[in-house]
């Protein structure tokens, strides 16, 4: 592997003699290695490692995480589908691990694309609580709110704002801020060809000025005592200990102990301007110290003491008679009013503690119910990913290995059990795929385009 013009000796002299460990892993020596983090909205990770079929090894930060093994492909697997899990490298897993999401908690997740933290914090919630996914770029928020989806997430609005207009609309109101900066990338030259091409000193500074300014607005959004998770997956210093370094004198946030694992390496004070030793606390994930690429995380506390702000909320829907019609019929028992909104035919359910979503770029403002249609609603992929899958009425219950299921994923027509019709739920080994809708002994494919192999 060529590594970037430079980069060698700039670790030469902040390492020493131990640079020579961490550049032979981009020589060879090295062997990355693939994991997945099971969702616990779906399944038990005890329970998953009785079922999967893959070779799994726990990931020692992660309870949730396993690595597995050269010869498994999980991405093509149905349960991948079904959101059973997320594909992770595996050291990403601890910043969202030391968010330690508590449900009932409000959470800002303010640069979450693709979804991987967003996700395992969901997971930590059990749904109770709120959950706002942010990524500026579109196209990376599309992916985002697709990841959100996929793994039955209800609890989560996923936004497209920058971090300056959430910091003007939601001023103190979150009990947790994650910000996963866009950084020069280092700890990612092992499997990504353009971190390598795009790294310079310049780019690095780049980075650092722009993470200052991406924390900025991040502590407004946050409460009084709040606690704000930071990470990157770079070494440089001036983007790991100087960033923290410089949010700490700007407004002075008190660092906590982030080495929760043996595994994990401190901090470095000796590589900041002012060698606070408390920067110590900070956590370094090193890919020659363990089975993942390098990864930076801080957890810093907001000072003083307070409640979140209280915001209001949006103005919710009264429930439509589609609505109330299809789930009676179809969703018995299952709770159809309450925190509803429409935004043009679509019907959704806000989470708890929603707040206003006037002046927001918003692509998913909770958990999409479905489309309402003249004296019918056609429900959401959405929802059948996030219901428990008992709680429909109707389902077609497949084995992931069973032709069916592939021929769904496909968009194809399948066989339906006698004496169903309407709306019913597909299922791989008893996890939802999406809906269906039987007539005349045929299931007619209801499987978003978009999302068919």
């Amino acid at each position: 592997m060529k590594l970037p013009q430079g980069f060698a000796q700039r670790m030469k002299e902040l390492m020493g003699p131990e640079a020579e460990e961490l550049l032979a892993q981009y020589q060879g020596e090295g062997e990355r290695r693939q994991a997945l983090r099971v969702n616990p909205l779906k399944i038990a990770p005890e329970e998953f490692v009785r079922q999967a079929p893959f070779a799994l090894e726990p990931v020692p930060w992660a309870p949730e995480g396993f690595y597995y093994g050269p010869e498994d492909r999980p991405g093509l697997h149905p349960w991948h589908d079904a959101g059973v899990y997320y594909i992770q490298e595996p050291s990403a897993m601890a910043a969202g691990r030391l968010a330690d999401a508590q449900p009932g908690e409000r959470i800002l997740d303010l640069c979450a694309a693709p979804g991987g933290k967003s996700t395992q914090i969901a997971g930590q919630t059990q749904g109770k609580g709120l959950l706002v996914c942010n990524e500026i770029h579109p196209k990376r928020a599309q992916i985002l709110s697709q990841n959100i989806e996929r793994m039955g997430i209800a609890n989560a609005v996923a936004t497209c704002e920058s971090p300056e207009n959430l910091a003007r609309k939601l001023p103190g109101f979150f009990d947790k801020v994650v910000v996963d900066a866009p950084c020069s990338g280092e700890g990612m030259f092992r499997k990504s060809l353009a971190a390598r091409q795009d790294w310079s000193l310049d780019n690095i500074r780049l980075c650092a000025r722009r993470q200052d300014d991406i924390l900025d607005q991040a502590v407004q959004t946050l409460r009084p005592g709040g606690l704000l998770i930071y990470s990157t997956c770079t070494f440089a210093p001036e983007e790991d200990e100087g960033t923290v370094e410089r949010l700490a004198a700007r407004h002075g946030f008190a660092l906590e102990e982030a080495r929760y694992c043996p595994l994990f390496e401190g901090g470095r004070p000796q590589w900041s301007q002012s060698g606070e030793p408390a920067l110590a606390k900070t956590a370094r994930l090193w890919p020659h110290r363990l089975k993942g690429e390098g990864h930076f995380i801080a957890l810093l506390r907001k000072p003083g003491q307070g409640q979140r702000a209280d915001l209001g909320g949006p103005a919710f829907a009264p429930p439509p008679p589609e609505w109330l019609d299809f789930a009676a019929a179809y969703l018995p028992g299952w709770e159809a009013e309450g925190r509803l909104l429409a935004f043009g035919d679509r019907l959704y359910r806000a989470p708890g503690d929603c707040p206003p979503l006037a002046g927001l770029r918003v692509l998913r403002p909770g958990l999409e119910l479905g489309q309402l249609k003249k004296n019918r609603l056609e429900p959401a992929h959405a929802l059948a990913l996030a219901l428990p899958p008992e709680s429909a009425v109707q389902s077609i219950e497949l084995e992931a290995e069973d032709p069916r299921t592939s021929a769904y994923l496909l968009g194809e027509q399948i066989a339906a059990p006698a004496g169903q019709k309407g709306w019913a739920l597909v299922k791989a080994g008893g996890f939802a795929l999406g809906w269906c809708k039987i007539s005349g002994g045929a299931a007619n494919n209801r499987l978003p385009k978009g999302l068919r192999r």
